[in-house]
C-alpha cells in the first residue's frame, strides 16, 4: 500500500478528532479562514477551546507516539520553524493512525516545542521526570477532566455576576492538573497555589494531591 502523504494524514487525523469530540458530546466549530493557526473549536461546558489537530506517529521500537507540534516553512530568507503559544492555541489534538488512538494535550506540554513524545511503555531505566505517558493524554479522559473544570466554575459562580461585589467573598473554583504537566511546571505551579488558588493534581484521571496556599487565602 503507497504511504499516506501529509495531506491524507492531516485529513485523516481531523476527521478522527472531530469523531472522537462528537462521542464525548462537544460542540465542534471549524474556522471559515484557512490562515487560522486553530483547526478545530470546542465547545466544553461555557468555554470555547482552539484546537490544533496534528498526526502523531508510532517510534521504531514501537514505545512512543511521536507528534512533531511545531511548524516549517520555507521562505526567502531559508528555513523557518515556528512553534504554538499558549496565546495562540488552547489545546492540541494528535491522533496515531497506527495505533488508532487519539489523544489531547494541554499547552503545558506542547508550548514552545517542535515536538513532544508520547510514552507507551515506562522506559526501561524507570526514569520518572520529563516524561509524557500517553495513557494521561488519552482523548476521553482529558476532555472529561476540563468538563470537571468547568462545572466546578460554574458552581462556584452560580448565577452571581462575576464582575458583582457579592462575588469577590467566593473562592475561586480548584484547577485540575495531571501529574506530568504539574511536574514540568512545578515553579508555575507553586506560584499559582501561593497566590491562592487551589489546584488538585491528578494521576491517570484520579485526584491524589488537593494543593493549597501556607499563607491562607489573600
Amino acid at each position: 500500500m503507497r504511504e499516506l502523504s501529509s495531506n491524507q494524514k492531516g485529513a485523516i487525523a481531523e476527521t478522527a478528532i472531530e469523531l472522537a469530540a462528537t462521542r464525548a458530546n462537544l460542540g465542534i466549530y471549524r474556522p471559515t479562514s484557512g490562515h487560522s493557526r486553530a483547526d478545530l473549536v470546542f465547545e466544553i461546558g461555557d468555554d470555547l477551546y482552539r484546537v490544533q489537530v496534528k498526526w502523531g506517529r508510532l517510534s521504531p521500537a514501537q514505545d512512543c507516539v511521536i507528534v512533531h507540534t511545531g511548524g516549517f516553512r520555507l521562505s526567502s530568507h531559508g528555513a523557518v520553524r515556528t512553534t504554538y503559544s499558549e496565546q495562540e492555541i488552547d489545546l492540541f489534538a494528535v491522533y496515531c493512525g497506527e495505533l488508532d488512538r487519539s489523544f489531547l494535550l494541554p499547552p503545558e506540554v506542547f508550548a514552545d516545542r517542535h515536538a513532544v513524545q508520547l510514552r507507551l511503555t515506562p522506559p526501561r531505566n524507570n526514569q520518572r521526570a520529563c516524561i509524557n505517558l500517553a495513557e494521561d493524554y488519552e482523548f476521553s479522559g482529558a476532555i472529561a477532566q476540563l468538563g470537571e473544570r468547568c462545572r466546578g466554575t460554574a458552581e462556584v459562580t452560580g448565577s452571581i455576576p462575576v464582575s458583582s461585589t457579592a462575588s469577590t467573598s467566593l473562592e475561586p473554583a480548584p484547577i485540575s492538573v495531571g501529574s506530568n504537566p504539574f511536574r514540568d511546571r512545578l515553579g508555575y505551579w507553586m506560584d499559582v497555589v501561593a497566590a491562592g488558588q487551589e489546584v488538585i493534581v491528578t494521576r491517570r484521571g484520579r485526584p491524589r494531591l488537593r494543593l493549597t496556599s501556607a499563607r491562607g487565602p489573600s
